[in-house]
């Protein structure tokens, strides 16, 4: 199979990036690379996906990415995995997992599954400011990305379930594998879990992730975690500040330290973003010049500067969304043709994953999940038509479809068809398509 003809296969199995971005996956495969990552790091705190599914489908990881290597002539892909990962799947660094296929290990700090952090952590290169990790010669997939394109080769299967971990506070962390759309309701309660007074429901990990509406939230292909936390941790508070608030309190209770510009990741990899001068000009930084907060693009969103790094109580990333709210309304972001210079201070000021924990208020919450297998009998799914540029239904309002089965072309530009996660009867909705099982399909 070549480049082209697997391009086309990931595109038509409506494969995006399932880390959490949703970049569809065929637009990664460009010629020039040389290194193949396949990202297992499970960046965030709690979330236990790609440690489930390397343990029980490694083999077809593997094969995922021999496809990758063959149809663009790379040399090697490497399974870029933390340390305690590694311990528990008994694997260890520079292992052989396929002729061209080796396990990396990362140390165990956060956010190594950053794509810019992973990428040096394990090549030793460096991609410029603005640009793709293809410049450097590398193509990153999430683990569960390459699963999703062994299944596309091997058995033809389109993208109709997602993998996630539900975790947090309650008495068993799971992993599951269940039908895209599935509603966050009822997948709660097919597990029986139950959400705490005063603990909401946060999509991803609790750094990054959004608080999301348990009643009206359906799984997507980006869902790769549901945790259940108190209101009360500071994971959960980052996220109810209020933007305008935060801007206000920047301006005048910052201090000048300069230490979220000290720890944050992309700093110390050499990237010309300095937290503290955009908190500076937070309450200004829309009627100034766009090119003065133009780094705010080469954020990766990580949180440290707001959760471990201000002694004053600011929130650096409140003022550096705002920045990027900004530029993306005016379509600008920082480009430059200079390699950035690694800090030597890089190594000492890495976050071990525990204090990171601690920070956040998560720790107790961390519990190794069970594997509750593949569940496909949910009555409904709602399958967004995104993510990416949303597509237009290819059914009829009322039809019956199958599993597999398009529902939704791709539009044009960056996009990719939808599938049916199950089989019914069709709904259409605004940016969204129904299906739900007739009563003797139930039975």
């Amino acid at each position: 199979m070549n480049t082209e003809e697997l391009k086309q296969l990931m595109r038509e199995a409506g494969i995006v990036g399932a880390g959490g971005a949703g970049f569809p996956s065929y637009a990664k495969l460009a010629p020039g690379a040389d290194t193949l990552l396949i990202n297992g790091s499970e960046c965030e705190p709690l979330l236990y996906t790609d440690y489930m599914l390397l343990k029980k489908e490694l083999p077809a990881v593997v094969e995922g990415a021999a496809a990758v290597l063959e149809a663009l002539s790379v040399p090697r892909a490497l399974l870029c995995i933390k340390q305690r990962t590694a311990g528990r799947l008994r694997l260890k660094d520079g292992e052989k997992l396929a002729p061209s296929v080796t396990v990396k290990l990362l140390p165990d700090v956060y956010p190594m599954g950053d794509e810019l952090n992973l990428i040096y952590e394990t090549t030793g290169r460096t991609v410029k400011p603005g640009g793709l990790p293809i410049s450097a010669g590398v193509i990153v997939y999430n683990a569960e990305t390459v699963y999703n394109i062994a299944m596309a080769v091997k058995k033809q299967r389109k993208v109709t379930r997602k993998w996630l971990t539900i975790g947090g506070d309650i008495p068993e962390a799971i992993v599951v594998e269940v039908p895209v759309g599935t509603p966050v309701s009822d997948l709660f309660a097919k597990y029986s879990v139950t959400i705490p007074e005063g603990s909401v429901v946060i999509d991803g990990g609790p750094s990054m992730g959004k608080i999301i509406d348990p009643e009206r939230a359906v799984v997507t292909k980006t869902t790769k975690g549901l945790l259940i936390l108190p209101e009360t941790a500071e994971a959960v508070q980052s996220k109810l500040l209020d933007p305008a608030s935060s801007v206000t309190r920047a301006e005048t209770a910052c201090c000048q330290c300069t230490r979220c510009t000290d720890l944050c990741p992309r700093a110390l990899l050499g990237y010309p973003i300095e937290p503290h001068k955009l908190v500076r000009t937070a309450k200004g930084a829309k009627k100034l010049l766009p090119e003065l907060i133009l780094s705010a693009t080469l954020c990766c969103g990580c949180g440290i500067c707001s959760s471990i790094a201000c002694c004053q109580g600011i929130s650096p990333k409140a003022v550096i969304d705002g920045c990027k709210t900004a530029l993306a309304e005016r379509k600008l972001r920082f480009r430059s043709d200079s390699a950035p210079r690694v800090s030597p201070e890089r190594e000492y000021r890495m976050l071990p994953e525990e204090r990171w924990e601690q920070a956040l208020g998560v720790a107790k919450f961390d519990k190794i999940p069970v594997f509750r297998g593949d569940d496909a009998d949910f009555a409904r799914v709602e399958i967004p038509l995104g993510p990416g540029v949303p597509g237009k239904p290819a059914v009829q309002d009322g039809a019956h479809v199958e599993r597999g089965d398009k529902i939704a072309e791709s539009a044009e530009g960056l996009s990719v068809p939808q599938h049916a996660s199950i089989g019914g009867t069709v709904t259409l909705a605004a940016g969204k398509i129904i299906i739900e099982r007739t009563r003797s399909e139930k039975e």
